[in-house]
C-alpha cells in the first residue's frame, strides 16, 4: 500500500553564478588571466582525474571564465595551454564531495612547449554554496579509532550536530541526530546521491563500513536546493571507486573480554567477544575505461548479558504482606493522599484480578522485597557486502552502478530463562540499496547528471509466544493466534519490570529519480533539476 509519494521540483534561473549539481561529485570553476590579470579568452583547460585517467576539456570564454560542473571526486591535474603563453599545469588538487572551489589560473608569456608546473596542493575556498558543513575525509574515515567502525560516529565532529532523541533503529550504526537545533529525523542522508533515510524512523539507513568509504560531508545549515527535503542538515555518503591500479586491504579487529578490567560497578568482569572482519578490492577491468570495487564485512558479537535488576511479587506480597517494603504505602481510594494502609498490609480484596492473573507467569524471588537479577541477550551478527562498476564511455560520458546489502541479526530471549527474558525481542533487519548514475557532457557548456535509486529495507522483530491480554481477564481484541501466536502489547510495571512481545514486520520499498542541468554562458550559469521520490510499505 503506498502511504506517501512527493516530488521535489527545484528551477533555478539567474545571471550571476549559481550552482546545482549531483550532490555525490563536486564542481570547478576560475577565470584565466594573464600575468597583468587581463582575461584569457578561447584558452583550452583540461580537468583529468589522475586516479582514473577521465579527462574533461572546456575553453574559457570571452572574460577568461571557465567551469567544470559534476566532476567525480578524488584528486586532479588541471591543464591551461594557449598561444603565446607557456603552459599551465596545477597538481595536488583534491575535489571533495559536494565542493564548489574556485581555482583562478594566471598565465606566463612564451612559447606552449615550456611548462609552468605547480605542485602544491591548492588553498580552495568554498564560494559557491551556501551550506555550512565540513567533509569528513577518506585519512579520517579510516584512520581515526572507532568503537564498532560505524562512521556515523564521526558526523558528531561537526559543530551544532548534538544526539538527539533515541528512537528504534534498524541497526546499529542508525543514529538519531540533532543538527544546528533542528528537529529529529530532519536530516538528509544520500548513499552516492540516492536518498538514504530509513521510513521507519526517519534517520539513517545502515552504511557501508569504514573501508568501503571514499568520504562524506556533513552540512548542518543554509542548505542548497537540492536537499530541500529535509530542512535541518544533510549527510552526504561517497563510496569508494576502482582506480587504474589494483588496491583493497583485508582486515580484522577484535575485542575480547580476556583483554579487559572489571567495571568498578559490576561484580564480575565481562564476557564480550567481538570480532569484525572482511576486505575490500578495486582495480580496472579495462584501463582508463571500465573500474571495480568490492567490499566485505562481517561484523559478529557475543556476551553474556550485565544483570538486569527486576522486582517481583513475592508470595507474602500476593497474601497482601508488603511489611518488607520500608516507605509506607498510600490508599489510592483516598483522593487526599494521606490515608496508608496500616502496617503495609494491603486487603487482597483489592487486588486487580488481571495482575493476579499476570502474577502466576512472573518468576519467584527469594528476595524478602522481590528483587532478582536476569541477563537480555546481549549478542548480534551484522554482515555488509558492497560492490560498484564504473565505466568512462567517453570524454564526454560515464556512469556508475552500485550495490549495498546489509544484514543484522539480534535472538530473541530464550524462554528457558523465564518470561522477563523470553518476553524480549530479537530482530531480523534487512536493507538493499542500489543506484546508478549517469553523467553526460551534452556539450562544453552543459552538463547533464541524472541519478536512479531503490531502497529496499525489512526490520523484523522476532518474539516468543506467550499470552496475550484476553487470557489475563482483559476485554480487548486478540489477533488470530493461528497468525501470529498471542502476544502482549506491551506492559511495565513501573520501576519492576517490563514485558513487551508485540511482532512486528515493516517492510518498505524507497525509489528516487532525480536530474540535475548546469549550463555556463561566459560568467553566468543556469542551473535546474528535478528529483522524484516514492515511498512504499509491502
Amino acid at each position: 500500500m503506498k502511504i506517501a509519494w512527493r516530488i521535489c521540483l527545484a528551477a533555478i534561473f539567474s545571471c550571476v553564478a549559481l550552482h546545482a549539481q549531483a550532490v555525490s561529485t563536486a564542481s570547478v570553476k576560475g577565470t584565466v588571466q594573464d600575468a597583468s590579470g587581463s582575461a584569457v579568452p578561447g584558452a583550452d583547460v583540461k580537468a583529468t582525474q589522475t586516479a582514473t585517467g577521465a579527462t574533461r576539456m572546456v575553453t574559457s570564454a570571452t572574460d577568461g571564465s571557465y567551469s567544470f560542473p559534476e566532476l567525480p571526486i578524488g584528486p586532479y591535474t588541471l591543464e591551461v595551454t594557449k598561444d603565446g603563453f607557456s603552459k599551465y599545469v596545477q597538481t595536488g588538487i583534491v575535489l571533495q564531495v559536494a565542493s564548489n572551489p574556485t581555482i583562478d589560473i594566471a598565465l606566463k608569456v612564451g612559447a606552449v612547449t615550456e611548462q609552468v608546473q605547480v605542485e602544491a596542493a591548492a588553498n580552495m575556498v568554498e564560494t559557491q554554496s551556501s551550506g555550512v558543513g565540513q567533509v569528513i575525509d577518506q585519512q579520517r574515515v579510516v584512520d581515526l579509532p572507532l568503537n564498532g567502525r560505524n562512521i556515523t560516529d564521526l558526523i558528531y565532529l561537526t559543530g551544532g550536530v548534538n544526539p538527539g532523541r533515541t528512537f528504534r533503529a534498524s541497526s546499529a550504526s542508525s543514529i538519531s541526530a540533532s543538527f544546528a537545533g533542528g528537529g529529529n529525523g530532519s536530516v538528509g542522508y544520500l548513499l552516492d546521491g540516492g536518498t538514504h533515510n530509513d521510513p521507519l524512523s526517519n534517520q539513517n539507513l545502515p552504511l557501508p563500513f569504514p573501508d568501503a568509504i571514499q568520504e562524506f560531508k556533513v552540512e548542518t545549515s543554509s542548505l542548497p536546493a537540492q536537499y530541500g527535503y529535509h530542512s535541518a542538515g544533510a549527510v552526504n555518503v561517497v563510496t569508494k571507486s576502482g582506480t587504474n591500479q589494483i588496491h583493497g586491504d583485508a582486515f580484522e579487529f577484535v575485542r575480547n573480554y580476556r583483554f579487559n578490567a572489571r567495571n568498578s560497578f559490576q561484580p564480575v568482569r565481562d564476557t564480550l567477544k567481538r570480532n569484525q572482519f572482511g576486505g575490500t578490492i578495486g582495480g580496472p577491468i579495462k584501463k582508463d575505461k571500465l573500474f571495480f570495487f568490492l567490499g566485505y564485512q562481517d561484523n559478529i558479537v557475543r556476551s553474556t548479558p550485565i544483570a538486569t535488576v527486576a522486582f517481583v511479587p513475592t508470595a507474602a506480597m500476593l497474601a497482601g504482606n508488603f511489611s518488607a517494603i520500608s516507605t509506607a504505602i498510600k490508599d489510592p481510594r483516598d483522593a487526599t493522599g494521606k490515608t496508608f494502609f496500616p502496617g503495609n498490609q494491603i486487603p487482597t480484596n483489592l487486588f486487580s484480578p488481571v495482575a493476579l492473573a499476570l502474577a502466576k507467569f512472573l518468576p519467584t524471588s527469594n528476595a524478602p522485597n522481590g528483587q532478582l537479577t536476569y541477563g537480555p541477550p546481549g549478542s548480534f551478527t551484522e554482515n555488509q557486502g558492497l560492490s560498484r562498476i564504473d565505466y568512462q564511455l567517453s570524454q564526454n560520458h560515464n556512469i556508475f552502478g552500485r550495490y549495498f546489502v546489509q544484514h543484522f541479526e539480534s535472538p530473541k530471549g530464550d524462554p528457558a530463562q523465564g518470561i522477563l527474558v523470553g518476553a524480549i525481542g530479537g530482530a531480523s533487519n534487512s536493507v538493499f540499496s542500489a543506484t546508478v548514475g549517469d553523467t553526460y557532457l551534452i556539450s562544453s557548456s552543459m552538463v547533464n547528471s541524472f541519478r536512479a535509486m531503490i531502497n529496499r529495507s525489512s526490520n523484523t522483530t522476532i518474539n516468543n509466544s506467550y499470552f496475550g491480554f484476553p487470557d489475563l481477564g482483559v476485554n480487548i481484541y486478540q489477533l488470530p493466534s493461528d497468525t501470529f501466536g498471542k502476544f502482549l502489547g506491551g506492559l511495565t510495571a513501573t520501576g519492576a519490570f517490563s514485558l513487551a512481545t508485540t511482532p512486528n514486520w515493516q517492510p518498505y520499498t524507497t525509489t528516487q529519480v532525480s536530474d540535475d542541468v548546469s549550463m555556463t554562458s561566459g560568467s553566468h550559469q543556469i542551473s535546474f533539476g528535478m528529483l522524484f521520490v516514492n515511498l512504499k510499505a509491502t
